[in-house]
């Protein structure tokens, strides 16, 4: 399985970046062909501090080549331009293969 995993940081607006995440660039996540599964939400800390990241998304494909499929589809670049309408605080993304342990 290969994952997709987007830390977004801190928002000025929480609950617009959380309005737009919902209605606009999650749906946009769930038209990709291949996508398996598709997990989102908002991070905290079990002591109530400031956790290092807003929101963590994480998406899973069968393959690596299947995820650049979608990435690379009119529905991944879809996603892509969509970021600069809530994210503008950033995102940290990261790729790699899965490997099951249980």
């Amino acid at each position: 399985m290969y994952r997709l995993v987007a830390n977004y940081h801190h928002p000025e607006d929480p609950q617009a970046f959380l309005d737009h995440y919902r209605s606009t660039h999650a749906p946009i996540g769930k038209r990709m062909d291949n996508v398996s599964s598709y997990t989102w939400g908002v991070c905290e800390n079990p002591d109530g501090s400031r956790p290092e990241y807003f929101l963590t998304a994480v998406l899973d494909w069968p393959s690596k080549e299947a995820a650049l499929a979608d990435l690379g589809s009119p529905v991944g670049a879809e996603g892509t331009a969509d970021m600069a309408n809530f994210a503008q605080a950033g995102v940290s993304l990261v790729f790699y293969e899965t490997e099951t342990v249980i």
